[in-house]
């Protein structure tokens, strides 16, 4: 087959530099522009800490795992084009990256029957300068990490493990290297480079830390009817750690933060880790309950107390007994039933509306509110005495926005659940997607992530990734950059730019009409200073200059002043 490139435009527009956020994307992957001495310092590092057997897995697996990265591209990228166009976008991409000069001198493959051979030429390999500004020159191949790229990406194409082999390496003295790829069965020696791309042997020696890492994991990550409590950022450990604290005790706990942080899941927790844990937990939302209905659900009814009580009926005092009773937004309370709720909290009982026996309940009460009670006392809205009572033992849950380091963690676990709710398969977040959600400020805490994670498994495609696009449909664009057929930094047209030039076709104006308009109207605004009117063009001063008196031949004006003097003015 013709080993000729496709023009790469598709790819390059791929890549992209948003000046404002400071990150650099292919596609929706992060990148990032590193010096070729930091990975020479890098690889320096690795070969003497861990050896060179080491490093060189190490290496190879994260160039396997780049290559399976690029390798999600080659099909969408390329949709209707033959299959020797969609497998060039893996080194079309590596040229791109900066990896080497890659030229294919053979290749031929067939998916179904599993066949693949690829014979190609790299020259400039960054890795071989590196290798060779450290170590000298050598004698065994030394391009691990393109490798590693070239069998990941070959290997998810192809849908199985195609093992690459550089057969001449400029690290070794050869003016370019040369690598061959082989379905690894195929080769003599394939067992024994398998290693390369299965789990690190490091991790093994790691393994006693990693069960220490699972337990602490495990202590704050307890399970509940709610979900798990998930986090590990120090404002939730903090309030984490008092929840334990009190957890095995009798205490009223009052649970303050904004609106949405996760307060009633705080509170299923701890009733889980009390003991308890096999009583009944009742939650009651002071502030969805009508001020004359209140009384009533909180410590039950008689029969014929008001009209329409036609049985006798328990509040949620008396179906929490022995259990725990959480009273959210409690800071709501009317200030008739916040008189009744402190009676409770000093006598331990209850009695009915309408009612005149009372009757003993056992119930851990935990308070929640996002307002603050000292002002609610200040303000005449809330009794001093019970915010004593229920302020025993307060924890103030964080706001989402302090807690950044938990965003991905909670993300990934409520999209398992919304998968599953769902009947969905969703592979995942796109990195641009988890970085939207990193730079968000989160008014609405965990409770408008809940919402944005599970509208997001709603518009991802079955067996696709969430993107940026589902979480934040109404997102403004970012100023990007990108490259051009050049190699040069061009700006990315946005949805903006897009309208204006609707607009101006719209207006009916002619090309020379809508320049002529542009090129005054930076004039008037740099003050007739010319060298500052280019500056706003992007032009140079000679340039704005020619396109000046082009205008004035085609219209027969008379000569323009003299614009090629420093400041010089219409």
């Amino acid at each position: 087959m013709s080993l000729k490139y496709p023009p790469d435009s598709d790819l390059r527009r791929l890549l992209r530099f948003e000046t404002d956020s400071g990150a650099i994307w292919l596609g929706d992957r992060r990148m990032v522009l590193m010096h070729t001495n930091a990975l020479a310092a890098l690889r320096q590092d690795l070969v003497s800490s861990v050896g060179p057997e080491h490093a060189r897995r190490i290496l190879t697996r994260m160039g396997y795992a780049s290559g399976l990265s690029d390798a999600e591209y080659a099909k969408k990228t390329r949709p209707g084009e033959s299959m020797q166009d969609s497998f060039m976008v893996g080194p079309q991409l590596h040229m791109l990256e900066g990896a080497a000069r890659v030229t294919p001198v053979k290749l031929s493959f067939d998916i179904q029957a599993g066949q693949f051979y690829g014979d190609f030429r790299w020259d400039h390999s960054w890795e071989a300068y590196a290798h060779r500004q450290k170590f000298g020159l050598v004698d065994d191949p030394s391009c691990w990490t393109l490798m590693g790229y070239a069998s990941g990406y070959t290997s998810a194409f192809m849908g199985r493990l195609i093992l690459f082999k550089e057969t001449l390496c400029a690290a070794c003295g050869a003016d370019h290297c040369q690598i061959i790829g082989r379905p690894i069965e195929e080769w003599p020696d394939g067992e024994a480079h398998r290693v390369y791309f299965t789990d690190d042997s490091l991790v093994e020696k790691m393994e006693a830390l990693q069960s220490q890492v699972d337990a602490l994991k495990s202590q704050v990550e307890p399970a509940s009817q709610g979900g798990q409590l998930i986090g590990n950022s120090t404002a939730f450990r903090k309030a984490y750690s008092l929840m334990q604290k009190v957890a095995q005790t009798q205490a009223t706990v009052l649970l303050t933060g904004e609106t949405g942080v996760g307060k009633e899941r705080f509170a299923r927790a701890l009733h889980e880790l009390s003991s308890r844990a096999s009583g009944p937990f009742v939650a009651v939302n002071c502030a969805a309950l009508p001020a004359e209905l209140i009384e009533a659900e909180l410590f039950g009814v008689e029969k014929g107390a008001y009209t329409g009580a036609h049985a006798a009926r328990a509040g949620r005092f008396e179906r929490a007994d022995g259990g725990t009773l959480l009273l959210d937004e409690v800071g709501e309370m009317p200030l008739a039933a916040q008189a009744k709720l402190l009676r409770v909290l000093q006598e331990g009982e209850i009695e009915r509306v309408g009612g005149e026996a009372t009757r003993k309940v056992n119930v851990r009460l935990v308070a929640a509110t996002n307002v603050d009670l000292e002002q609610a006392v200040q303000a005449g809205r809330f009794r001093r005495d019970l915010m004593y009572r229920l302020n025993v033992y307060p924890i103030c849950i964080p706001p989402l926005r302090e807690r950044k380091t938990d965003i991905e963690h909670l993300a990934q676990g409520m999209l398992a659940r919304f998968c599953a709710l769902h009947s969905k398969r969703i592979l995942g977040f796109e990195e641009r997607a988890l970085q939207a959600l990193l730079q968000h400020d989160w008014p609405g805490n965990v409770r408008e992530l809940e919402n944005l994670v599970e509208r997001g498994v709603i518009l991802a495609s079955q067996s696709g990734k969430v993107e940026v696009e589902h979480l934040f449909p109404n997102q403004p664009e970012t100023a990007q950059t990108s490259l051009d057929a050049h190699g040069h930094l061009a700006r990315l047209p946005t949805a903006q730019d897009d309208d204006l030039s609707a607009r101006i076709l719209d207006s009916g104006s002619s090309l020379e009409e809508v320049e002529a308009r542009v090129l005054d109207q930076a004039v008037v605004r740099a003050r007739g200073n010319l060298s500052e009117a280019a500056r706003m063009l992007g032009l140079t001063r000679p340039q704005l200059a020619y396109r000046q008196k082009q205008r004035q031949d085609r219209s027969g004006a008379a000569p323009a002043p003299d614009l090629h003097r420093e400041g010089g003015a219409l």
